[in-house]
C-alpha cells in the first residue's frame, strides 16, 4: 500500500474516501489487513502528511480507528474522546485537517457497550469527568422510547442513547463550524455518523447522517 501524496490525496473524492473506510473495514473483519512497510511510511511522511480523512472516535481502547479501518501512517486524522462528544477544540483539529491539510471526510465513530454513553445513561458525576458526560446528557433525554429502566443496566436503551448522540454530534459538527459547514455544502468534503461493533469489529455508517454533494 502506497503512502499518501499530495496528489493522490487531491485525487480523491469524498465518495471514494468512504469506500476506502468501507473497504478497509472489511479487510479488518476478515483479517486480511493490507501488508505495509510502517518504517517505510515513517520515512516517506516525515516531510509532510496527506491524510484523506477526520474521525472523531471514541478512546476505547478497542476502537483503534487506524487498525479497524485498516491504514497505515499518514492516511488518518485520529481525533479521539470519551464518548466521542465535540468541543471547540476538537472542532478546530476537525478544521485543520479538512481546510489546511486537505482531508476528504469526516466520520463520527461511536461504539457499542461505550463507557462514556453509560455513565450519561446513569448521571454520573465525578471531577471533570461530569462536564463531559454533561455533553452527552441531550442524547439520554432524547431517548424516549424506554420508558423504565433508563440505566447503563439496559443495553437496548444504552445503545439507542449512542446511536442519538453519534448523530447528534455529527449535525453539531455543522452547526457549530461555519468553515466545515461550507466544505460540506460545497462538495469539498463529505461527513457521516457510524458504529463500531467491538465484538464483531464491523462499522456500520448512518446513511442517514451522511451528507455528500456534488461540487
Amino acid at each position: 500500500m502506497k503512502t499518501l501524496t499530495k496528489e493522490m490525496q487531491a485525487a480523491i473524492t469524498p465518495v471514494m474516501a468512504l469506500d476506502l473506510l468501507k473497504e478497509g473495514n472489511k479487510r479488518f473483519i476478515n483479517n486480511l489487513k493490507v501488508n505495509r512497510n510502517l518504517l517505510q511510511q515513517v520515512n516517506e511522511t516525515s516531510d509532510g502528511q496527506h491524510p484523506f480523512a477526520v474521525i472523531l472516535s471514541c478512546i476505547d481502547s478497542r476502537t483503534s480507528v487506524e487498525l479497524i479501518f485498516d491504514q497505515g501512517l499518514g492516511d488518518v486524522f485520529s481525533v479521539r474522546i470519551a464518548g466521542n462528544i465535540i468541543n471547540e477544540d476538537i472542532l478546530g483539529s476537525m478544521e485543520f485537517g479538512c481546510k489546511v491539510a486537505g482531508s476528504k471526510i469526516i466520520v463520527v465513530l461511536g461504539h457499542t457497550q461505550c463507557g462514556a454513553i453509560k455513565g450519561a445513561c446513569d448521571h454520573v458525576e465525578m471531577g471533570n469527568l461530569t462536564a463531559l458526560l454533561s455533553k452527552i446528557q441531550p442524547a439520554v433525554y432524547d431517548e424516549k422510547t424506554e420508558i423504565v429502566n433508563r440505566h447503563s443496566g439496559n443495553d437496548e436503551f444504552v445503545e439507542k442513547v449512542s446511536t442519538i448522540n453519534i448523530k447528534k454530534t455529527v449535525y453539531a459538527v455543522m452547526e457549530r463550524s461555519p468553515i466545515l459547514k461550507d466544505m460540506i455544502e460545497s462538495g469539498t468534503i463529505a461527513i457521516v455518523g457510524g458504529i463500531h461493533d467491538i465484538s464483531t469489529g464491523e462499522v456500520s455508517f448512518y446513511e442517514d447522517t451522511l451528507i455528500i454533494n456534488n461540487p
